[in-house]
């Protein structure tokens, strides 16, 4: 009974029960320490595998962009395909790429050559004294016309001297020559186109145009 009661007083002193209480701190302490000591050891998790995987994409991220897809740019702008400007541009280049023929110019009517009613050879001579002719025109010896016989005035003659080849028409407006063997009584400019007027006359031959 005196050692149970001993140990009862023991316990219930103060210094006992602070004793008793500092063991128990160092005790929870040294544990908590162990424990940290323990935690730190050890190797570190791998928070990332878990947070960096990706994530399931949301069914909105798949779906076009709203900016994109009612963009009234986007949807109207038509399509190179689409538009006509090409297809005229290659039109065009096509047309371009032939040949091009010059517009036909606007010509001068043909005049039909005149038809030779009459043709023959004789000699020929000419004059040059101004006065009146026989059609009551005034003579001009730089005009290219001609007196013969018997053809109608303003008929057209074709007068070719053989030997040079050189030719002139000329239009009757006068009567004569009264010399034989000389049918054509020439201005002098006429003459003067066919032959040199130093030999006086030649002969020629004639063509009466209709």
């Amino acid at each position: 009974m005196a050692a149970r009661h001993l140990r009862t007083r023991k316990f219930s002193s103060p210094a006992a029960i602070a004793a008793t209480a500092a063991v128990g701190v160092a005790l929870a302490v040294g544990g908590t320490v162990g424990a940290v000591r323990l935690t730190s050891a050890e190797p570190p998790a791998e928070p990332a595998v878990v947070e960096t995987l990706p994530s399931t994409p949301a069914p909105t991220s798949a779906a076009p962009s709203p900016s994109v897809s009612a963009s009234p740019s986007a949807s109207l702008s038509p399509s190179p395909k689409a538009t006509p400007s090409p297809k005229a541009s290659r039109t065009q280049a096509a047309s371009r790429s032939k040949a091009r023929t010059a517009s036909p110019s606007p010509t001068a009517k043909k005049t039909s050559s005149p038809k030779v009613v009459d043709s023959g050879s004789c000699g020929a001579s000419f004059y040059a004294e101004g006065q009146m002719t026989a059609n009551g025109e005034t003579f001009n010896p730089d005009a290219l016309t001609a007196a013969h016989k018997t053809l109608p005035f303003n008929t057209k003659v074709r007068v070719t001297n053989p030997a040079n080849g050189k030719s002139v028409v000329v239009r009757i407006n006068d009567r004569g020559p009264f010399i034989d063997g000389r049918c054509l009584d020439l201005s002098r400019a006429a003459f003067a186109t066919i032959a040199a007027t130093s030999l006086g006359h030649v002969n020629v031959r004639y063509e009466v145009l209709g």
